[in-house]
């Protein structure tokens, strides 16, 4: 037997005692004889502890895997839940990256997908447009067709507190079956959070709320950046009470 077939066993060996130890771990929610409601107790307790692993360290299981080994031993037994063995992402020879940067600098205008084609054509393979694209950018010779490298721009930045807030909606964590949504405004500036707070509904209403809040505490912004999608941040009826403290509101799409 050679080294790599000593390898492959190993492997195997490993693959089989991690399909074993999860085997066991989740044996006392295969019970037939539990409800839905107590199935869930137990994924919750094995969830909630440590357990001593495979290799014999200790780890922690999260009730979504444990739920996920569940369903794989239902559909599959034992061999669904031994690990797939990983795939390692095959190595580019430098020859072809140094070829592709080389037909980069001979033309300045060439496109990835152009330097792509004459690759596939002299080696009969080439790269994906991608990885051909982060050569060029990691060479720094990310141009423009016309052979000018793209305009930098730099990072925008209020100039002063207070002078922009941007305000949003996120979605946020179910909390006892409900949906939950963080309303959060943040000043350009600074980037402290002048307002957050985590509301029931996404709507202009709750959200006013947070604006007041906010303003009450730390002063009126010059201008208030919303996001204004199916469920605008800012109402109508809002705009006048902002517009009464002279205060821009810009909405993007």
């Amino acid at each position: 037997m050679t080294a790599a077939d000593r390898d492959a066993a190993a492997r195997r060996q490993r693959a089989q005692t991690i399909a074993l130890w999860r085997w066991s771990l989740i044996e006392p929610a295969m019970d037939d004889a539990l409800t839905s409601r107590q199935r869930g107790q137990v994924v919750r307790g094995l969830a909630g502890r440590e357990h001593a692993g495979p290799s014999g360290r200790t780890v922690s299981v999260s009730r979504k895997t444990i739920d996920r080994w569940i369903t794989a031993r239902r559909s599959g037994g034992f061999d669904a839940l031994v690990p797939a063995p990983r795939q390692c992402a095959p190595r580019i020879d430098a020859q072809v990256v140094e070829l592709a940067a080389g037909l980069k600098r001979e033309n300045p205008a060439r496109t990835a997908a152009q330097v792509r084609r004459v690759l596939a054509a002299q080696l009969g393979w080439a790269p994906s447009e991608r990885a051909i694209q982060r050569w060029f950018a990691a060479r720094e010779l990310t141009t423009r067709p016309g052979g000018q490298p793209p305009a930098a721009y730099g990072r925008f930045e209020a100039d002063r507190v207070n002078e922009i807030w941007t305000a949003d909606l996120m979605n946020g964590p179910a909390v006892a079956g409900r949906a939950c949504h963080l309303a959060g405004i943040i000043d350009d500036n600074s980037r402290f959070l002048a307002g957050h707070q985590f509301i029931r509904r996404p709507d202009a209403v709750r959200f006013a709320g947070v604006l007041r809040s906010a303003i009450s505490r730390h002063g009126i912004p010059s201008t208030l950046y919303t996001d204004y999608a199916d469920t605008p941040v800012m109402p109508r009826e809002h705009l006048g009470w902002c517009c009464a403290r002279d205060v821009v509101v810009a909405a993007s799409a």
